[in-house]
């Protein structure tokens, strides 16, 4: 039973005669909400007006190494399948963190995810990997707390850290776009987050969207 609930929440199928030209790949952030249409893909279809293929998975990492599970979409890489893709968002890498290291004493779990100068890591080479298909590609990190006690209240500096090394990454390929939302929430602001005070709100959900929104219109005429 538990293997079939994991199945059912694998995202879309993507198949042959589908018209999405975008993909979304990712972790709560971008499920948060997907059983009631106001995730992120469902916001963003909106702002776009063009349909959102969602392969994102509750629980995803970017390094899992068990196969039914992983096939499953709790393997992030794993959640791509071909498609004639004009953009690929992805965010990842804080389940890693957190259920890896509990946002503490991170540095060696976070290398292994993406280097100092951005070049190496597990990110950067999935990230690769997608840009060889030929879309452009958005990588978009994690909300931060409204500074008010959170079970992710330690993975700031961690968060800060992932931030710094995703922007020199993306400095070195203009078709790859790093979307910090290190500024999204105000300081004792709680209503970009769900009760938990870790995952999006339905409203930090559609400001997620929002921004994800401005570089597709901003480097795609298409969409403009």
């Amino acid at each position: 039973m538990a293997l079939i609930l994991m199945l059912s929440a694998c995202g879309e199928p993507v198949t042959r005669d589908s018209t999405a030209r975008i993909l979304l790949m990712g972790d709560s952030l971008m499920a948060s909400h997907k059983l009631t249409g106001q995730s992120v893909s469902h916001a963003l279809e909106k702002e776009l007006g063009t349909q959102v293929t969602d392969r994102s998975v509750i629980g995803a990492r970017m390094i899992y190494v068990l196969p039914i599970s992983g096939s499953a979409g709790l393997n992030i890489p794993k959640q791509y399948h071909d498609g004639d893709w004009d953009w690929i968002i992805v965010n990842g890498g804080g389940n890693d963190i957190w259920f890896g290291c509990g946002c503490a004493v991170c540095n060696r779990r976070i290398d292994r995810l993406i280097s100092d100068d951005g070049r190496s890591g597990v990110i950067p080479g999935l990230l690769s990997s997608l840009r060889a298909t030929g879309a452009q590609v958005i990588y978009v990190g994690y909300l931060r707390t409204p500074g008010v006690n959170s079970p992710i209240e330690g993975c700031a500096d961690e968060g800060d850290k992932m931030d710094a090394r995703m922007a020199r990454l993306a400095e070195l390929d203009g078709g790859l776009h790093f979307l910090s939302l290190a500024d999204m929430v105000p300081p004792g602001d709680r209503s970009h987050h769900a009760i938990d005070l870790i995952h999006p709100s339905v409203k930090g959900s559609a400001a997620i969207a929002d921004r994800i929104a401005g570089i597709i219109r901003r480097n795609d005429p298409a969409h403009d």
